[in-house]
């Protein structure tokens, strides 16, 4: 159990590093927030977090090791990534002020929404669609669980993560979506769309530039 324990231990340690690092991933939530309110926001931390399982699941099954090793695949998920930034970009930057929603009524309700199964698909494809993971956990799996650790314990310790990260990002829609901050985004939307847009097309050009192996 305490050689378990270190493991899970050690890669939580290299995986906080990299849940609070800008990404594709945070500026999903950021917009979400912004445009759509508290509840979208929180629906779209989830589907980030279910994709992450995603990529956890058929990294164990050995498949991750394929992709990692094919070109072909690699591309192939590289190039829809790129396309799905790049048109969330772009759909950014066609967004007017009038776009960003006003967020938490008084009631605690959302006063402008977006339907759940539209937010989680947005997260979940954010996430899916980048090859980075892939060899993220393949790399770290490596590095730190050792070959002998079960499936299940594995899974596991994918749950974990999957968890964290949802926690982490719901935490930063409560934040984006506090009355103050939604006030100061309401003055600056047509700005804050526009600067959203650059930042998925940037976030689309990287992930353009990036190289299997």
């Amino acid at each position: 159990m305490s050689h378990y324990l270190i493991e899970l231990l050690s890669l939580m340690a290299i995986f906080s590093f990299a849940i609070v690092s800008p990404g594709a991933d945070l500026a999903m939530v950021i917009r979400q927030s912004v445009m759509h309110g508290r509840s979208a926001a929180i629906v779209t931390s989830f589907g980030i977090g279910v994709s992450l399982m995603f990529h956890v699941t058929y990294t164990i099954l050995g498949l991750g090791l394929v992709i990692s090793q094919s070109i072909l695949l690699f591309n192939i998920i590289k190039w829809c990534g790129v396309a799905y930034l790049i048109y969330i970009g772009v759909q950014s930057l066609r967004a007017g002020a009038s776009e960003i929603g006003p967020g938490p009524s008084a009631a605690g309700g959302e006063v402008r929404g977006q339907s759940a199964v539209k937010a989680f698909g947005l997260g979940f494809m954010a996430n899916a669609l980048n090859p980075k993971p892939v060899f993220f956990f393949l790399s770290v799996f490596s590095a730190v669980v050792h070959h002998d650790t079960p499936s299940l314990v594995k899974f596991g310790y994918g749950l974990v993560m999957a968890s964290c990260l949802i926690a982490w990002f719901v935490g930063v829609s409560y934040f984006m979506t506090t009355p103050a901050m939604r006030a100061a985004f309401g003055r600056m939307s047509k700005w804050i769309n526009r600067a959203s847009g650059v930042v998925f097309i940037g976030f689309g050009v990287k992930l353009a530039t990036e190289k299997a192996g």
